[in-house]
């Protein structure tokens, strides 16, 4: 018996619907994009030729220039296998949606368009779940049933901490994934200062932070009298939401809170894709894939 088989019935029908909703967009939206905007993880070896004048000294292949008499250069390519790593926040937060879905069902169809996205491109896939600590970690690997598994613990992972920590998440990915990768940090950012790890990160991967949030996280509704409640620490505040100052003052800080996010990720070199829980993911994402692919193609 599979280990598709050993699931029970509804969570096995989830994993599928989400697999054939995933499947259906990177046929039709992300064929021949999603190679084309992602370097591979280095310079590998290709061949020996001929030493020709231009060509950069630094490359003479000094071994085989002894036993042939005449110089030769060494021949690199650029690697094409990727890794792609998916950095998951499992905090109490995500389980938090206003429209029809909680942000992280909306993590768990992004993440699984993406690493359908990779394996059909023939690379390798890896995930990383983190809450206040680092929860769970699946190493790189290809293939369909390997995709599955780490749909279904997006989904299904039932985490220690409730907090969110950043920091430690990045720290731990430095420390374990030596090779560059792809990273997708999927997360609200409802974390603390994280920007040293962040920076080191983007040193060594190419990181792309995607922001899931939800629509009343950025504008309060008037509900009149409403308990906001801390997911992550299960503190509890009674407010006036009918209070048109307190609803302004919420938005302002709001506002603050998201513009310091993007001046963060901007001055570290870092894409960021913004993905709300009312709206389909896919558009940021093609939006994404396209803006990318046209500043590659520009030299930028």
């Amino acid at each position: 018996m599979g280990e598709e088989e050993k699931l029970p019935k509804e969570i096995f029908k989830r994993i599928r619907h989400i697999e054939i909703a995933s499947r259906k967009l990177v046929e039709n939206l992300f064929s021949g994009e999603y190679h084309s905007v992602f370097k591979g993880g280095g310079m590998e070896f290709s061949e020996v030729r001929r030493y020709q004048p231009g060509d950069d000294v630094r490359a003479i292949d000094w071994n085989v220039t002894a036993r042939a008499g005449h110089p030769f250069i060494k021949i690199f390519e650029e690697e094409r296998e990727l890794t792609v790593i998916l950095m998951v926040d499992a905090s109490a937060s995500g389980n938090f949606g206003t429209a029809s879905k909680f942000k992280t069902e909306v993590m768990a169809e992004i993440c699984a368009t993406l690493a359908f996205s990779a394996i059909k491109n023939g690379d390798k896939v890896g995930l990383f779940i983190f809450t206040d600590y680092l929860e769970l970690f699946i190493p790189p690997a290809k293939g369909r049933k390997h995709v599955l598994r780490i749909i279904r613990e997006i989904l299904y992972f039932n985490p220690k901490g409730s907090g969110t920590d950043i920091n430690n998440a990045l720290e731990s990915l430095n420390a374990t994934v030596k090779k560059k990768g792809i990273v997708f940090l999927l997360s609200d950012f409802d974390s603390d200062s994280f920007e040293k790890s962040l920076r080191a990160a983007s040193k060594r991967h190419d990181v792309i932070a995607v922001e899931v949030s939800d629509p009343a996280e950025t504008v309060l509704p008037d509900v009149g009298l409403v308990a906001l409640i801390d997911a992550e620490t299960g503190e509890e505040v009674l407010v006036d939401s009918s209070n048109e100052g307190f609803r302004q003052q919420y938005e302002k800080e709001m506002t603050a809170k998201n513009s310091a996010l993007v001046k963060l990720f901007a001055s570290n070199g870092i894409d960021h894709i913004k993905v709300r829980t009312d709206l389909p993911p896919v558009d940021p994402l093609i939006k994404f894939f396209r803006k990318r692919e046209t500043r590659l193609a520009a030299g930028r």
